[in-house]
C-alpha cells in the first residue's frame, strides 16, 4: 500500500466521516477530468495529436465502468444527469411529441446546438425524418468504451452545431475474447421493467484487430394512473367522451341532459390511465470495429453500426373539435355545404354561429380508444479511413476518411380521427352525436390509422495532415490542417389525410431538401515558453444555402507549477439552418396560450398555431469564453480539482417570436404584431401563424467545479468525485430563465450537483451517488378580482436523489452488479405549467425507486 503522511491520513478520515454523517449533500457519477499521461492521441476538441489530455478546453470523461455502476441502459440517461445539462432534453420520459427519440441538451441551449460525434466523426441526425439532432437511441451502451464531453464551443474545429459543446462517444476497440452482458431493472411498484443483452467478440490478426458486437434492449412502459402522488385535476380535460357544443364566447360548453335540455357542462375527463410516464421501446443493434495495418505505415480503420428502434407513446383518445356550418347563416363560405339547424332550445342556451357562420362540436373519442403512436426506425452508419505517416521533419501523420449515415423511419398513429368524415356523420344525424350515447360501429368508421415516412442521410469525406512544424526553445510547434465535404439531406411525408387537412390533428405539409458544405480548417499549438502554450484554430465553411462562415478559436494554458495549471479559451461558432428549418412544410401546433380577448373563464388552454419554415434563413452565430484552473496538490496524492467559468452568447438564433407576446401586443393595439402573427384587430385567431426567423438570442454563463480524489484508508481503496454547476445567468430572447422551471422549456436550476463515493478491495466495491437540483421559481398566469391577468410566481423546492450500487468479481471471468436508483423514492415536484401530471418528467423522476442488476461473463 502507498505510505501516506499523518496529515493526509487525517484528511482522508475526515472526508469519509463527513460523508457518512451527511456533511456532503451534493453530487454525481464518476466524470472526472482526464489527467493521465498517454501516447499521442487525438483529444476531443482538437485534431492535433498530443501526449496528454490536458488542453485549454474543459473535457469530462465518463468510462464504461462508471456507466455500468449507475445502471444506465441508454446514452441519454447517462448524459441527462450530468450537471452541465439543463432545459428538458427529450428521452424515455417524453410521451408527447418526441416520436421516441432521445437527445442531449448541453447547457440547456437546445439539442441542435450540441454536436454528437462517434469516434471523432459526425453521427447522422435521426428520428422520424428531417431531424436536426442525433437520436442517442441509435448508439447502444454495450459498444461504448467512454464518453467525452467537451464543454466549450468548438465550431472552429468541427464546424456547425458545436455551439454549446461536443459529445464524443468512443466505442470499444482492440478487444480480444468474448464478453456477454445481461442487465435488468424494474420499479418496486412492479412495473417499468427494462432489460438488455449484449455480446462482444474480438480477435487479433497479424497487425490488426476485429471487434464485433450485438445488443438487444427492451423497455416497458409505466402508466401515469399507476402512481398515486399526482393531483387528478392535473390529468383532466374539458373535452368529454359524451360530447359538447361551444357557446358563442367559448366560455361555456353545453351538453344534452337526460331530459333533452341543453345545460352547462360540469364533467371533466380523467386521462391519467391513457398516458405514459415511461415509454416502451425495443432496440436491436449490430456494431463492428476493425484496425488493420496494410504495410508502409498505412493503417485501415473502419467502424459500422446498425440500430433498429421500435417504440410507442400513448395519449388520451383524440379530442376532436369539429366546426359545423349553421344552416341559413350568410357567413358560411359555401352556401351549398352541409349544415345543422340550431333550434330554439339551442339558441336559448347560447348556442349561436360564430363569425364564420359555424358552431364547434367537441368530443373526446374514448369509444375509439387512445391515440397510440408507433415508430419503426432504422439507422445505419459506416465510417472508414486510411491513415499513415510521412517521413518529413520529425514525422507527420495523414488521414483520409469517409462516413456514410442513413436513417429511415416509419411512424404511425392508431385511432386518429378523420375530421371530414366525422363532420359528414354529424350532419347526417346530429342527435346521435349530441345526445351523448356510445358511438355505433357506423359512427366509429370516422377513425383511421395515420402512416408517415421520413429519413435523413449524411455523407462526409475528409482529409487531414498533422504533425510538428518546427522547434522553439520551449518545444515543437504542432499543427493540423484539413478539408472536408459534407452533404445533408432529409425528408418527412405526413399521412395524406393530415396533408389534406382532413384530420382532427393539425394539418402538416411534407418536408424535403438537402444542402452541402465544403470546409477548410487548420490548428496550431505553440509552446511560447515551457509554461505557456497557445492553441489557435481557424475554419472556413462554404454552404450551398447561405454562403460562407468563418470561425476561430484561441486557447491558452499556463503551467504555474507542478500543482497548478491555468487555462482559457475564446472562440466563435455557428449553426447552419437544418433541412427542416429551411424546407419544412407548414405545420400546425396546439400551443398552450392565453387568449387576451377572452375572460379567464373562457380560456381553452391550447390554441392552433400554424408554423412555417424559411429557405432564406441565415446561420446562427455565437461567442464563447471559458477560463479556469486544474489543481493537483502535492500534499494530497490522488486529489485533483478543476474550476471553470464559462459563457456562451448566441445571436441571430433561429427561433419563432413569442406567440403569447404577439397576442398580448396585438390586443394592446399594435398593428405590426397583428400583421406578424396573422391576427385580426378583433382577435380572430383562425390563421394564427408563427414563422421561423433569425430573431432569437441566448446568453448564458456559469461556473463548473469538479473534485476527484482517490486514496487508501482502513484497508480499502476509495474514490470520491464531486461535480457542481452553478448557473449565473440564462437569458433567451430577452427573457431571464435563471433559476426557473416550466413544462415548455424545462429547468434552469442555479445549482446542480452530483456526488459519488466508492470503497472496495480487489473483488468487491460499493458506491453511493446523489444528485441535487436546487429550488426554482415557477411562473404562471393568474387573474385578479377584476379578471385581469398577471404573472404569479411560486417556489419549487430543491430535490436530492440517492442511488447505491455494488459490484462483486467472482473470478476473472464473472462480475455481478446490483443497485437501487432513487433509494428514498423521492416524488416529483409540482410545477403549475408542467408538461404532464403537474410536473416535468424530463427533469424529475416520475417512476420512483428502481432496482437494477447485471452479470458480465468474459471468456
Amino acid at each position: 500500500m502507498i505510505k501516506r503522511t499523518k496529515v493526509a491520513s487525517a484528511i482522508n478520515l475526515a472526508i469519509v466521516a463527513s460523508i457518512t454523517t451527511g456533511a456532503f449533500v451534493t453530487s454525481s457519477a464518476f466524470a472526472a477530468e482526464e489527467t493521465a499521461k498517454v501516447e499521442r492521441i487525438e483529444v476531443t476538441g482538437s485534431r492535433i495529436q498530443r501526449q496528454d489530455m490536458e488542453t485549454a478546453s474543459p473535457v469530462t470523461v465518463i468510462d464504461a465502468a462508471a456507466i455500468k455502476a449507475e445502471g444506465f441502459t441508454s446514452v441519454d440517461q447517462m448524459l441527462q444527469v450530468q450537471t452541465s445539462m439543463a432545459g428538458a432534453a427529450v428521452g424515455s420520459s417524453t410521451n408527447n411529441g418526441a416520436d421516441g427519440v432521445a437527445q442531449v441538451d448541453l447547457r440547456g441551449m437546445g439539442s441542435q446546438r450540441t454536436l454528437v460525434l462517434l469516434n471523432g466523426r459526425r453521427m447522422v441526425n435521426s428520428g422520424s425524418g428531417a431531424d436536426s439532432a442525433v437520436d442517442l437511441n441509435s448508439i447502444p451502451v454495450a459498444m461504448i468504451a467512454r464518453v467525452e464531453i467537451l464543454k466549450d464551443g468548438a465550431s472552429a474545429v468541427y464546424g456547425s452545431d458545436a455551439i454549446a459543446g461536443v459529445v464524443n462517444i468512443i466505442t470499444k476497440k482492440d478487444f480480444e475474447g468474448f464478453q456477454f452482458d445481461v442487465n435488468g431493472s424494474g420499479t418496486d411498484k412492479g412495473d417499468g421493467e427494462s432489460g438488455d443483452v449484449s455480446a462482444l467478440y474480438g480477435f487479433n490478426t497479424d497487425g490488426g484487430n476485429y471487434t464485433f458486437g450485438a445488443a438487444y434492449a427492451d423497455r416497458r412502459g409505466v402508466i401515469q394512473g399507476d402512481r398515486d402522488w399526482y393531483d387528478p385535476a392535473e390529468n383532466s380535460s374539458s373535452l368529454i367522451p359524451t360530447g359538447s357544443l361551444n357557446t358563442t364566447d367559448s366560455s361555456v360548453q353545453r351538453v344534452l341532459d337526460a331530459n333533452g335540455n341543453w345545460v352547462k357542462r360540469t364533467e371533466r375527463y380523467d386521462f391519467s390511465n391513457d398516458i405514459y410516464f415511461q415509454t416502451p421501446s425495443e432496440r436491436r443493434s449490430l456494431f463492428a470495429n476493425m484496425t488493420q495495418e496494410l504495410g508502409n505505415d498505412v493503417v485501415l480503420t473502419a467502424d459500422a453500426i446498425y440500430t433498429n428502434r421500435r417504440s410507442n407513446q400513448q395519449l388520451a383518445a383524440q379530442p376532436a373539435q369539429i366546426k359545423l356550418n349553421v344552416c341559413g347563416d350568410p357567413r358560411v363560405e359555401d352556401p351549398a355545404a352541409d349544415c345543422i339547424n340550431l333550434d330554439s332550445s339551442m339558441v336559448d342556451a347560447g348556442l349561436k354561429a360564430d363569425a364564420r357562420g359555424q358552431v364547434q362540436y367537441n368530443r373526446r373519442m374514448k369509444d375509439i380508444g387512445p391515440r397510440i403512436y408507433n415508430q419503426d426506425t432504422d439507422t445505419w452508419r459506416l465510417s472508414t479511413g486510411l491513415a499513415g505517416s510521412l517521413d518529413v521533419h520529425t514525422g507527420m501523420n495523414w488521414n483520409v476518411d469517409y462516413t456514410f449515415g442513413k436513417n429511415k423511419a416509419e411512424t404511425g398513429v392508431d385511432n386518429s380521427i378523420n375530421a371530414t368524415l366525422m363532420a359528414d356523420s354529424i350532419y347526417a344525424d346530429p342527435y346521435a352525436w349530441f345526445e351523448g350515447s356510445p358511438l355505433t360501429n357506423e359512427m366509429m368508421d370516422v377513425a383511421y390509422g395515420q402512416q408517415s415516412t421520413g429519413g435523413n442521410e449524411q455523407q462526409t469525406l475528409s482529409t487531414g495532415l498533422n504533425g510538428e512544424l518546427f522547434d522553439l526553445s520551449a518545444g515543437a510547434v504542432g499543427f493540423a490542417i484539413g478539408a472536408e465535404y459534407r452533404r445533408e439531406s432529409g425528408f418527412y411525408n405526413p399521412d395524406p389525410i393530415v396533408v389534406a387537412g382532413d384530420s382532427t390533428a393539425a394539418q402538416q405539409d411534407p418536408t424535403n431538401g438537402n444542402y452541402n458544405v465544403i470546409s477548410i480548417f487548420q490548428e496550431v499549438s505553440v509552446p511560447f515558453t515551457e509554461k505557456l502554450t497557445g492553441e489557435f484554430a481557424l475554419r472556413l465553411d462554404d454552404y450551398s444555402t447561405f454562403g460562407k462562415a468563418t470561425t476561430w478559436k484561441i486557447g491558452l494554458t499556463y503551467v504555474a507549477s507542478d500543482e497548478l495549471m491555468l487555462r482559457t479559451v475564446a472562440a466563435t461558432g455557428f449553426r447552419a439552418p437544418s433541412v427542416a428549418e429551411l424546407y419544412g412544410g407548414n405545420s400546425g401546433s396546439f400551443d398552450y396560450l392565453t387568449n387576451p380577448w377572452l375572460p379567464s373563464s373562457a380560456q381553452t388552454g391550447q390554441i392552433l398555431v400554424n408554423r412555417t419554415a424559411d429557405s432564406d434563413l441565415k446561420p446562427e452565430e455565437s461567442e464563447s469564453y471559458t477560463a479556469g484552473l486544474v489543481y493537483s496538490p502535492d500534499y494530497l496524492d490522488g486529489m485533483s480539482l478543476t474550476l471553470d467559468y464559462w459563457r456562451f452568447k448566441v445571436s441571430d438564433a433561429i427561433a419563432r417570436e413569442d406567440v403569447q407576446v404577439g397576442l398580448d401586443t396585438c390586443f394592446a393595439g399594435d398593428p405590426v404584431a397583428c400583421n406578424t402573427f396573422n391576427i385580426t384587430a378583433d382577435g380572430d385567431l383562425f390563421n394564427l401563424t408563427s414563422a421561423l426567423t433569425n430573431v432569437g438570442s441566448q446568453d448564458t454563463s456559469g461556473i463548473d467545479f469538479n473534485l476527484a480524489y482517490t486514496f487508501e484508508l482502513m484497508g480499502l481503496d476509495w474514490k470520491v468525485n464531486n461535480d457542481t454547476t452553478y448557473l449565473v445567468n440564462f437569458e433567451q430572447d430577452g427573457e431571464d430563465y435563471t433559476g426557473t422551471i416550466d413544462g415548455n422549456f424545462g429547468a434552469y436550476a442555479k445549482v446542480r450537483n452530483n456526488f459519488s463515493i466508492s470503497a472496495g478491495q480487489d473483488d468487491w466495491s460499493v458506491m453511493y451517488f446523489n444528485r441535487y437540483i436546487s429550488s426554482m421559481d415557477d411562473s404562471y398566469i393568474d387573474y385578479d378580482e377584476n379578471d385581469a391577468p398577471f404573472t404569479a410566481v411560486v417556489g419549487v423546492d430543491s430535490i436530492l436523489y440517492h442511488n447505491i450500487s455494488g459490484t462483486y468479481h467472482f473470478n476473472d471471468n464473472t462480475t455481478v452488479s446490483l443497485g437501487v436508483k432513487n433509494f428514498t423514492d423521492e416524488k416529483p415536484l409540482y410545477v403549475s405549467n408542467g408538461s404532464t401530471a403537474g410536473t416535468v418528467p424530463e427533469v424529475y423522476d416520475t417512476i420512483g425507486r428502481t432496482i437494477y442488476g447485471g452479470v458480465t461473463v468474459k471468456f
